[in-house]
C-alpha cells in the first residue's frame, strides 16, 4: 500500500505513540524508510497538518488550515466549525484521545483531485480509552473493533480547508458490545473483512 494522505498521517501517529503505521502487515522497503509524499503536494500539506495535530502543537495545526476551516465527524456530529470551533474541538475532543496505542489503520483506496483527498480505510483498535469525538459518554469497553472510515479532505490555497469523517457506527457499536444485532441488518466485523475481499459471502443470504 502506498504510503500516501491519511497512511501518512497514520506514520505520524506510529512515531509519536507508538501505534502501527497502514499496511503493518506488509514486508518494508529494503532501507526501511517510509515512502514520503512529494513536496507541495496534497498528501504532503495534509501530513504536515496531521503531524502537528498529533503533536498536540494547536498553533501550528492552525496554521496548516485556511482562514475559515470546518470539521464533521458525520455519525456524532462532533468538530468545529471556524477557527474557534475548529481549535476547541481539537483541545476539547481530540488531542490525548485520537486512538488507542494499539491501533492500526489499513488504506483500503485513495482517489485525489486538484482540491480533495478521499481514503477509504480500515482502522483497528482496542477500547481502553475515552474518544470524544468517536463515542461520545462510552466508558472503555476493552473490547476489540475493526472499522471502515472514508475521510474526505478538502484543500485551498495550498492550506486544508475541512475535513468530512464518515465511519460504520452501527457496526463499531455491535463490536464493542452496545448494540445487540439480532434480527438487525448489522454485521459487526463482517463489514470490515468484506470490504477487505469482497468475495466474502454476506451473513443473510450468504451472497458474495
Amino acid at each position: 500500500m502506498k504510503a500516501t494522505s491519511l497512511a501518512a498521517a497514520a506514520g505520524a501517529v506510529s512515531m509519536s505513540s507508538g501505534c502501527q503505521a497502514p499496511g503493518a502487515g506488509e514486508a518494508p522497503s529494503g532501507d526501511g524508510a517510509q515512502e514520503q509524499p512529494a513536496p507541495g503536494s496534497l498528501d504532503a500539506i495534509f501530513a504536515e497538518h496531521m503531524e502537528a495535530e498529533l503533536a498536540g502543537d494547536l498553533d501550528k495545526t492552525m496554521a496548516t488550515m485556511t482562514p475559515n476551516p470546518h470539521i464533521v465527524n458525520i455519525p456524532t456530529m462532533i468538530g468545529g466549525q471556524g477557527p474557534a470551533g475548529v481549535r476547541q474541538f481539537y483541545a476539547n475532543r481530540l488531542i490525548g484521545q485520537f486512538f488507542p496505542e494499539d491501533v492500526q489503520f489499513e488504506t483500503i483506496s485513495e482517489t485525489a483531485s486538484d482540491k480533495h483527498l478521499v481514503t477509504e480505510m480500515v482502522i483497528s483498535f482496542t477500547h481502553t480509552i475515552e474518544m470524544d469525538h468517536i463515542l461520545p459518554g462510552v466508558e472503555p469497553t476493552g473490547k476489540f473493533a475493526e472499522v471502515v472510515f472514508v475521510v474526505i479532505v478538502g484543500f485551498k490555497d495550498g492550506k486544508v480547508e475541512f475535513e468530512h469523517i464518515h465511519w460504520d457506527q452501527a457496526n463499531l457499536l455491535v463490536q464493542l458490545g452496545l448494540i445487540d444485532p439480532t434480527g438487525l441488518p448489522l454485521t459487526g466485523a463482517g463489514a470490515a473483512a468484506k470490504l477487505r475481499d469482497p468475495s466474502t459471502p454476506d451473513p443473510f443470504y450468504s451472497e458474495s
